[in-house]
């Protein structure tokens, strides 16, 4: 993001701040009838660069429409408070991403925090927002690999983060559900990193491998591999070894890229090719030209949900074409997920009773039954203390003249997203 000024309509403004490039958005300015009030600070930690980046390219989109929307600031108890944000960049690195988190806390004195983009992000963000008892609110990751991935108890929960995605018990049904639609020898290749989240896809009880060997899959698994790896020639051999006609796995894309390319290269063409992660993204999958057509993958957010945001106003299909015609740049599954992670923070701070005190923030966060562009957001459901649960379809990639178009071709578990095809195998 640029360091440079804007100025958005009425009197609010957005001002870069922070060697790093960390960009602050304000929804006013003070005033002698604001003197009383206090500029609630909400700090957002993101991966704009590195391996992640791509899962940050619809930020400041994002942050231009809720500072617009947001004008002089939120009315709490009758009293508008101006809001400002301070962006931080992960670097796509957790060690870094906590780094950033004790940054905005204790250096900006945020009084709500909030992250996206795999657990390499929001895990870091809200272990730190835990430890110093400052409300968080995180997504864009499976709820297994947030909450065991920190030691959560389901017994007693955590304090004062909170977190809503779908969960692995939900991509496993989608992904096994989509296979089942074609005629394959039901052999997986696995390819799971040695990161957050390919550790919890690989768990032994909490994973894939468990519900693949009921439904009758069997599991070719070479072990955790480091991401950014530059060969993965052992894999391929395996898979060719062991007649795999499925790929499945959770990559970064770089990875992908690499994996993919090697196949070919190889001749290895199985019939599914689904990698959470790097597939979910037109700008990654445009760049393998043919080689794109035919990979399918989860899908938490299109212009297809029949989903609107309860902050704008705008239907799921209203807020890609506007990203679009404002951008240049295609919709992306992100984009929904920081919107929604925006309007529940602003949700829950408008029922604030007292935006002074950090219990009084995170009792409204815990509160929350709020209807979000992704959904239905309760904290209160589960399946575990601080999770809210959103839906999860499949999808799968066709090529329309270069260009690439995701279209939804699984949706036994939410049938109120409609599809619109039928799963075919790849070549």
């Amino acid at each position: 993001m640029s360091k440079s000024k804007f100025t958005p309509t009425r009197r609010g403004f957005i001002q870069g701040v922070g060697a790093a490039g960390a960009l602050a958005y304000a929804g006013g300015l003070a005033t002698p009838a604001l003197a009383k009030t206090k500029t609630i600070k909400i700090g957002f930690v993101t991966p704009q660069t590195g391996p992640l980046a791509i899962f940050a390219e619809p930020d400041q989109f994002t942050l231009n429409q809720f500072a617009k929307q947001i004008g002089n600031g939120l009315m709490i108890n009758g009293t508008e408070h101006p809001v400002e944000f301070i962006v931080k960049d992960s670097q796509s690195n957790s060690n870094r991403a906590s780094s950033v988190a004790q940054e905005l806390i204790l250096g900006d004195e945020v009084d709500i925090i909030m992250a996206t983009s795999t657990p390499d992000t929001t895990n870091p963000v809200a272990d730190q927002a835990e430890l110093n008892g400052v409300p968080c609110i995180t997504n864009d990751t499976p709820w297994q690999p947030h909450f065991f991935g920190r030691q959560g108890d389901p017994a007693k929960g955590f304090q004062y983060t909170y977190h809503f995605f779908w969960g692995l018990e939900d991509i496993i049904s989608v992904f096994m559900s989509q296979w089942d639609q074609l005629d394959t020898n039901k052999v997986v290749g696995a390819l799971w990193p040695n990161d957050p989240d390919g550790n919890g896809w690989s768990h032994p009880q909490l994973g894939f491998p468990p519900v693949m060997a009921e439904r009758g899959y069997q599991l070719v698994d070479t072990g955790r591999y480091q991401n950014m790896s530059d060969d993965f020639s052992s894999q391929i051999s395996a898979f060719k070894e062991a007649g795999v006609e499925i790929v499945t796995g959770v990559m970064i894309p770089p990875d992908f890229t690499t994996f993919w390319t090697q196949a070919a290269q190889q001749g290895f063409n199985p019939k599914v090719m689904q990698a959470a992660k790097a597939t979910e993204f037109p700008q990654a999958i445009a760049g393998l030209g043919d080689r794109a057509d035919g990979l399918s993958v989860e899908v938490w957010w299109s212009p297809h949900h029949p989903f609107a945001s309860s902050f704008t106003g705008q239907t799921s299909a209203e807020l890609a074409a506007d990203y679009e015609a404002t951008t240049g740049n295609p919709w992306t599954m992100p984009l929904g997920f920081k919107h929604s992670l925006f309007e529940v923070a602003m949700d829950a701070l408008k029922r604030t009773e007292d935006p002074t005190d950090p219990d009084s923030i995170v009792a409204a966060i815990a509160s929350t039954a709020y209807d979000s562009v992704v959904g239905h957001i309760d904290f209160s459901k589960g399946p575990v203390p601080n999770i809210a649960k959103t839906p999860l379809v499949g999808g799968q990639w066709h090529m329309d003249g270069g260009k690439p178009v995701l279209e939804i071709v699984e949706n036994s578990d939410n049938p109120n997203i409609p599809t619109g095809s039928s799963m075919r195998a790849i070549g």
